[in-house]
């Protein structure tokens, strides 16, 4: 207190700090190993994983010693190389490939006229709904009696259920998407004057793409074990089947190593399209446009 009665605020001690030199603390832009570089590529993380896989079940098949119940990794890939290089599997596989894509392209096709139906009137909202209430939980396989019947043996037959296996999938993610679209975007759209596909195809299908590529992942999942299912029971058309008609007569004729070929075929295959296909595909829109991390 002053000597006319005033408060004054106290007086505190000025200190000074000297800064520390940065480069004392650590590296903070250390540059990363050759080790560290490699372990941060994606590729080689998923191809150690799968080396691992096969060292195992190399350990596994040796140990047991019985090659007509689960033939080795080595075994394996040579039956492989021989059916791929000098036999038919190759042949099979651009079979399969051929009514595959046959099959998702009409499936996607039909799902997008489906949503597309559902985001614009309320009938095709009721309609999207009750039709994937009833056919969802319907297995694809399950149509094969009656594929045979209205459409005969053949690639007709196969399309008709992989286009059953991959509708659904695709319309029940793609609405959701849509549905899940901000209301300022819909707004914005309106307000400049979309309506019907061109709202749909500027508006809705970019914020929902990160649902619609899921839905497009899982059908081809469907699509693709459908086939192969269905190529089992009869994948045979005028003397040329698919890649799981492969399967089915190597195992007719206790070639177990063939059959793990045509099963490894099969799941190389299914990596190829999950990871370079609909990765490329990510990589190139939804993560360049920061929708996902």
């Amino acid at each position: 207190m002053s000597g006319d009665g005033k408060l004054t605020p106290p007086l505190r001690p000025e200190f000074v700090r000297e800064t520390t030199d940065a480069g004392t603390i650590g590296d903070v832009a250390r540059p990363l190993s050759a080790w560290e570089r490699i372990a941060n590529v994606t590729a080689v993380r998923r191809l150690l994983i799968l080396v691992v896989l096969a060292a195992l079940w190399q350990v596994y098949a040796t140990r047991i010693d019985n090659p007509l119940l689960l033939p080795s990794f080595a075994e394996t890939a040579a039956a492989l190389w021989q059916a791929a290089a000098h036999g038919e599997l190759l042949m099979r596989c651009a079979v399969s490939l051929k009514v595959l894509l046959l099959g998702y392209a009409a499936g996607v096709a039909a799902a997008a006229v489906l949503t597309t139906l559902a985001v614009s009137t309320r009938i095709g909202t009721d309609l999207l709904s009750t039709l994937t209430a009833m056919f969802n939980p319907l297995p694809a396989i399950a149509l094969l009696p009656i594929a045979l019947l209205w459409l005969g043996l053949g690639n007709p037959s196969l399309v008709f259920v992989l286009v059953h296996s991959v509708l659904w999938p695709v319309s029940l993610n793609t609405h959701a998407g849509f549905l899940s679209v901000p209301e300022t975007l819909r707004m914005a759209g309106h307000n400049v004057g979309l309506t019907g596909i061109r709202y749909v195809m500027r508006i809705l299908v970019p914020a929902a793409f990160p649902s619609i590529l899921t839905g497009l992942k899982i059908g081809w999942a469907f699509a693709w074990r459908t086939l192969i299912a269905a190529e089992l029971v009869f994948g045979t058309s005028s003397g040329s089947g698919g890649l799981g008609w492969f399967i089915f007569v190597n195992r007719n004729q206790l070639e177990v190593a063939n059959v793990f070929a045509g099963l490894a075929t099969v799941i190389l295959i299914g990596l190829f399209v999950e990871s370079v296909v609909f990765r490329t595909i990510e990589v190139r829109t939804v993560r360049r446009w920061g929708m996902q991390r």
